[in-house]
Formats: structure tokens, sequence, C-alpha cells
């Protein structure tokens, strides 16, 4: 990986954290690795855009616009002159300039790391695929929550593996926060 590749740090906000309205399982650990990669790719003077979803109203179950819940954790805070790209949406393309960013800068690889594993990440990582670009996902650097369906509770890390080897198949090289590192 070199020049050409970014760093996309996804709704690594402080609802998604103890304390906050929509904790996740593993959240601290995933940001840890996040963290790692973020240092790494500041030294290495790339890019890195952060981004941040905020529901459009008040009423939102999380997220809510202007609140402490909505912003970034200390643990990946912007720093000045990385983008941040404010999304209302699932993807992270939708209704946002960040293919502009990636394009502007002449980003053909990214990689991703982010919350929540079985939406935002997976909806930002095939629409990164479907535009072109080569996609790499820091499994270890993603978090997500148990989830339900039909009265049978599908327990966090079972969510995770499901969306993680769902991306492998098909849209993105899915590895550690430690074999990306090897690789940069």
């Amino acid at each position: 990986m070199n020049q050409h590749t970014a760093l996309i740090v996804v709704d690594l906000q402080n609802d998604y954290f103890p304390a906050g309205k929509w904790e996740l399982d593993s959240v601290e650990s995933a940001s840890a690795n996040a963290a790692r990669l973020l240092d790494t790719f500041r030294k290495r003077n790339q890019l890195v855009v952060h981004v941040r979803h905020e529901f459009p109203t008040d009423d939102a179950p999380f997220f809510v616009p202007g609140s402490q819940g909505a912003e970034h954790h200390t643990s990946v805070q912007p720093a000045d002159g990385e983008p941040v790209v404010v999304k209302h949406q699932i993807n992270s393309f939708r209704d946002t300039d960040l293919k502009a960013i990636l394009d502007d800068a002449g980003i053909k690889r990214v990689v991703i790391v982010g919350a929540m594993s079985h939406m935002c990440i997976d909806a930002v990582t095939r629409a990164a695929n479907d535009f072109g670009y080569q996609c790499t996902v820091a499994h270890d650097a993603c978090a997500t929550l148990a989830l339900e369906f039909l009265g049978k509770e599908v327990p966090s890390d079972q969510v995770h593996a499901a969306f993680m080897a769902a991306l492998a198949f098909g849209y993105a090289q899915v590895i550690s926060t430690n074999e990306v590192l090897e690789s940069l």
C-alpha cells in the first residue's frame, strides 16, 4: 500500500461506547486498533477521512445532532486538516462528498475501520468496491452488537463473523490490524 491508500474511520462515536446510547460489543478494542492505524497513516502522511453519522432529527435513538454522543470518540479524534464527512445515511458515500475527497487525492485503495460491522462498515465497503476502490477491512478494528431475527438472538461475534466473511468473499481483503500495518 502506498500514498494512493486512505484510511476511512467510520462512526467511532461516543454513543457506541460504554455509557453511550447504543453500546457495541468490543468497541473499545476495535477503537484501539483503529487508533493504531490512524497513528501510522498520520506518520506516513497518508489521507485519513473521518465519517460521523448524525440522524437528521432530535428524536433519534442515538447520534442526535449536536449531542456529545454524536461526537467522535477521544481515541480517534480528527486532527486539524483531516476531512470529516457528516452523513445521515448508512452508506458513507450516499449524499456526501466522500468520493470527491478520495478522488481529489488520487486514492485507489481504502482501509476501512469502525462501526457497525453489519451496517455502515458493510455498506461503505460494498459501495467503495462498486466505485472501483481496492478495499481492505481491518476486522479487529470494527465492532457491532448482537441482533435478533425471527425470535432468535444472534451473538455479536457471529454477526461480525458473518459480515466479515461476506465482505471477504467478494468485496474486500479482510485482515487483522497487524496484517494491515505489515502491508503498509
